[in-house]
């Protein structure tokens, strides 16, 4: 048993849809979060240096907070970093890549699954080798979204401006016909309105947050790493960039738990 807190990070808010997740699932388990908005967004940015952002967050989070996991709640920064960060780290550590694409591979029904993310994970080949991995037979239409995550940091969730940019970066999946599509990257899910109003019922949407959240619990129970007794459990939220502002949005997304944020300072960005 341990009682040490898990640390998730995110380039911003997305990572959010992971603690909302992890809260719903692991009520008694504590919890430390950063958003890097002061360097956001990861998508448009080169993989070295998102490797390097990782680190920083990373080791920050095992040595000012103890925590015992790392959930890299990023697409672009697991395709980046998480195996860098395995070797790097003694604790364990979860990316969003493998667990959002397994559930979509268990529930498509014709072997067309899309893939929507940043520029930086679509450009990677993580899910493209992540399939490969598996030695699935589906396949796989990866499309990128720039322009999605800048609308979620903004809070612009359900807007006409984001209902119109969608209709065009998911052509390409709405095209293929796909049954299935995985949101790849973890400010997706707040803007699951929107997409399911461009995609269609008959779509099934596979949020990478919710599956994330059931990885972190199924390793917590198997390494024995649960939190020792059941008690009320203390989340702690930080950001890089301006606090009052991530407490404005963080609240207007995931809810007003969000009840205060800490400033954290990086020596470089």
């Amino acid at each position: 048993m341990d009682d040490r807190p898990i640390g998730i990070f995110d380039s911003g808010f997305g990572g959010l849809s992971i603690v909302r997740a992890l809260i719903d699932l692991l009520p008694s388990e504590d919890i430390v979060y950063v958003g890097d908005t002061a360097r956001y967004p990861y998508g448009p940015r080169p993989l070295e240096q998102v490797r390097l952002f990782s680190q920083q967050i990373a080791k920050w989070l095992v040595t000012e907070h103890d925590v015992k996991m790392v959930v890299v709640a990023c697409n672009t920064a697991s395709a980046a970093s998480l195996d860098l960060l395995r070797f790097d780290l003694d604790v364990p550590v979860i990316g969003v890549i493998e667990p959002g694409l397994r559930a979509a591979l268990a529930v498509t029904r014709r072997g067309r699954v899309g893939v929507i993310g940043t520029v930086g994970t679509i450009s990677s080949g993580a899910y493209q080798r992540a399939v490969r991995k598996y030695r699935s037979s589906v396949e796989l239409v990866c499309a990128a979204t720039p322009g999605f995550v800048e609308f979620v940091e903004r809070g612009e969730t359900d807007s006409d401006q984001v209902h119109v940019l969608a209709e065009r970066l998911l052509s390409p999946v709405r095209q293929a016909r796909v049954d299935t599509l995985l949101l790849g990257c973890t400010h997706y899910p707040f803007l699951a309105r929107t997409i399911r109003d461009v995609m269609g019922t008959d779509v099934v949407l596979v949020s990478s947050a919710e599956e994330t959240a059931f990885e972190v619990s199924a390793l917590l129970d198997h390494a024995g790493l649960n939190k020792r007794y059941p008690s009320k459990a203390e989340h702690l939220f930080y950001s890089s960039g301006e606090t009052e502002w991530f407490l404005e949005v963080g609240r207007r997304l995931f809810g007003p738990e969000l009840e205060s944020v800490e400033s954290v300072v990086w020596d470089q960005e």
